[in-house]
This record gives C-alpha cells, structure tokens and sequence, in this order.
C-alpha cells in the first residue's frame, strides 16, 4: 500500500486496488484521532457573488475548486487539507473526465488527491451549472 501524510490526514491507495492518480484521485483518506471535520457545500462555477457562470466547462470547474478555497480560507484550511470531495457533472462524458482530472491534477500539484466520488446527473440546481463540488476537510 501507498501512503501520504498529507497536512493531518493519511491518504492511501491499496496495492490491491488500481491506481488512481492518473484519475486525480485516492482511494482512502484517513483522518487522524483529534482532528476536526469541515463540510463545504457544493460550489459550482459561479464567478462573482451574483452567481455568474461561464459557459465552458474546464472554467466551471477550476472555479468551482476557487470556490472551495476560498470557502476554506477562513477556516485557516486549504484544499490540502480536504480529504472527500464528490463531483456532480452535467451529461458526464470522458471529455468532461479528462478536464476534471486535469484540473484536479493543477489543484493538487503534489498529487494528494481526496478521495472523490464522481456522480453524472441530468441537471444541477442553477440553469447552465454544469458542475457542483462538495468537499470535507480536516482541520486541528
């Protein structure tokens, strides 16, 4: 099995499992005794407070990541410190899978990737939302 200490969470990915970095995730995200959790919301792609959306999809999704950093910059946190995400993606199709990895791949740089769930919906809350990012992360 490999594992990375990761800020105060232990990643692991199985050796009897594939791996998924190619993918921009882990398998499992341990979180050690003492340790906080910290829900953030599914953020999608909005770009200002008045919730304004891009077209593009790999926009949708960089911003969709801001958008859980700076949700988590006031909790002194970073993505570094997320552990689960789950990602809800508007007709998912392996266009849309490689820009998410590589996007996850661009916001995790060291390759610490949370563990994620990927969920292909019909829809999403906001008309022209075509991605929504939820994610727990771990705090002192």
């Amino acid at each position: 099995m490999t594992t990375q200490s990761v800020t105060a969470q232990l990643i692991s990915n199985p050796r009897a499992l594939f791996d998924p970095a190619p993918y921009g995730f882990s398998h499992v995200a341990t979180v050690p005794e003492g340790k906080s959790l910290v829900f953030i919301a599914g953020q999608g792609g909005e770009q200002d407070t008045k919730g304004t959306l891009s077209k593009d999809f790999r926009n949708q999704v960089r911003q969709s990541l801001l958008n859980i950093s700076l949700a988590l910059e006031p909790q002194g946190l970073t993505l570094n410190d997320v552990v689960k995400v789950t990602t809800l993606v508007v007709h998912h199709d392996s266009e849309k899978l490689s820009i998410i990895v590589e996007e996850f791949k661009r916001a995790w740089p060291e390759a610490n990737f949370p563990v994620n769930t990927l969920i292909p919906v019909p829809k999403l809350a906001i008309e022209g939302m075509q991605v929504e990012i939820d994610a727990v992360a771990i705090k002192d």
